[in-house]
């Protein structure tokens, strides 16, 4: 990838700086690098002792970070008539249960998130080959298949994170905006950071968390200490 030349300015700022930091300050020379036209997200990756080749090995699920992540997300919820009004009132773009469903098979993906409540996931099955390849299928494990679908909503809506092992036993999300305060990100960045560690699978042996680095959207990364 070619790189501008502020980021090799940013990177040169990092090559004088000692690694690895502690979280607050691996935010902080974050923050330091130079600003774009955007607000950048900022995301922290971690590298875990896992096989990810093994069905046990998986880490899944999702946060609700303590100061959100400053992006509002477009969530649907399959539920049933009785609780249509009140998740849409709690900010669903859209919400029902068969006709939801139609609307899906019929093309419309206007959404980033879908949450259902667990008897209706019979009709929502129908959708796996549509939702399951886009990372949008609900699932109890990503906590997107609760009794609870307005909290649900609720939660998402405001920024709630999903996340999960890629094949190469990594795990990623953002944890906010390079506009935040510093504090702040790492207040998200511990609440992330204690979930993953809450979620070791018991077959995962030898280290479990290897490697920790965080950086906005344009910038280099800076390792984080363990």
């Amino acid at each position: 990838m070619k790189r501008g030349k502020t980021y090799w300015a940013d990177l040169a700022k990092l090559a004088t700086q000692p690694q690895p930091l502690p979280l607050y300050d691996a935010v902080a020379l974050v923050k330091s690098f130079s600003d774009r036209n955007f607000d950048q997200s900022v995301e922290l990756a971690i590298e875990l002792g896992i096989d990810p080749r093994q069905a046990d090995q998986q880490v899944r699920g999702s946060v609700s970070l303590p100061h959100g992540i400053g992006v509002s997300r477009r969530v649907i919820a399959f539920c049933g008539d009785d609780h249509v009004a009140a998740a849409k009132e709690a900010g669903a773009v859209d919400a029902g249960g068969e006709a939801l469903v139609e609307r899906i098979e019929g093309g419309w993906m206007e959404f980033d998130v879908a949450v259902a409540a667990p008897d209706m996931m019979r009709v929502v099955s129908r959708l796996g080959r549509v939702l399951g390849p886009k990372g949008l299928m609900p699932s109890p494990k990503a906590g997107t298949v609760t009794k609870d679908v307005v909290q649900a909503v609720s939660e998402y809506t405001a920024g709630r994170i999903e996340f999960r092992n890629d094949s190469g036993g990594n795990v990623h999300a953002a944890v906010g905006k390079k506009s935040f305060d510093a504090e702040k990100l790492a207040d998200n960045a511990h609440a992330f950071l204690d979930t993953i560690r809450k979620l070791k699978p018991a077959s995962a042996r030898g280290q479990y968390i290897e490697g920790v680095a965080v950086a906005a959207s344009m910038t280099p990364g800076v390792e984080v200490a363990l």
